[in-house]
């Protein structure tokens, strides 16, 4: 297995169909210092887009968030896989596992450090995926998206940091709110950032603040016990 992977470039990759159903296109970033194994792996970043950005241009994928950021920032700290939502649906988890599992398998990626982000109605797809495979991550930070709280006693091992913008009439805050009473609720580890005066938008700002990252890199897969699952 192969992906069309360039140190300190972002490039068209894809996940071949598989079982009927279609292929997923993403972008792909490698860190400029990126080695294939045996060198240290790398932390997996896997970003999940807002509505504006869904279709079949996938240049569309880098207006917001992690894609655009790694066009200001040359060491960037991730291996970042940034799929696109067809136009017109939501996020599948499905679709977003075969690309995490296809980058996992293909590249030098430590599968202790997986983290998984995104905005808007990609918040939502990251509560979604992180519902349909608690273990499979390090940590979650949607952005301005809202889940289901049913869904967090599955979660309470897993680091969350969500934002939200006080003033966010697309996606009101109470849904970030709800979550983050419900994980906590479940003995969750989970920070909740509101900005005042801020509508949807929050992204911006969020993706542009360097602690967001360090706080990511330092987290580790655990399992639902809250021990290491390596």
């Amino acid at each position: 297995m192969t992906v069309p992977g360039v140190p300190g470039q972002q490039v068209a990759a894809r996940v071949p169909a598989a079982d009927g159903g279609a292929a997923v296109t993403y972008l792909l970033y490698l860190p400029a210092a990126y080695r294939p194994a045996p060198a240290p792996a790398w932390p997996l970043m896997v970003f999940l887009h807002g509505a504006g950005e869904r279709g079949s241009d996938l240049s569309l994928v880098a207006r917001h968030g992690p894609p655009k950021r790694v066009g200001d920032r040359a060491d960037f700290p991730f291996v970042l896989a940034a799929p696109q939502c067809p136009a017109g649906a939501v996020w599948d988890p499905g679709r977003v596992l075969a690309v995490t599992d296809h980058v996992r398998r293909a590249l030098n990626v430590d599968p202790e450090r997986i983290v998984l982000t995104g905005l808007s109605l990609g918040g939502h797809g990251v509560w979604a995926t992180a519902a349909a495979r608690p273990d499979g991550f390090a940590a979650l930070m949607p952005v301005c998206g809202c889940g289901d709280p049913a869904t967090a006693p599955s979660l309470r091992h897993l680091p969350v940091w969500l934002f939200h913008g006080a003033d966010d009439e697309v996606v009101p805050v109470s849904g970030s709110v709800r979550m983050a009473e419900a994980l906590e609720a479940a003995g969750g580890r989970v920070r909740l950032t509101v900005f005042p005066g801020i509508g949807h938008d929050s992204w911006t700002r969020v993706y542009a603040m360097p602690e967001v990252y360090d706080w990511l890199l330092a987290q580790r897969r655990l399992d639902d016990s809250g021990g290491s699952a390596g």
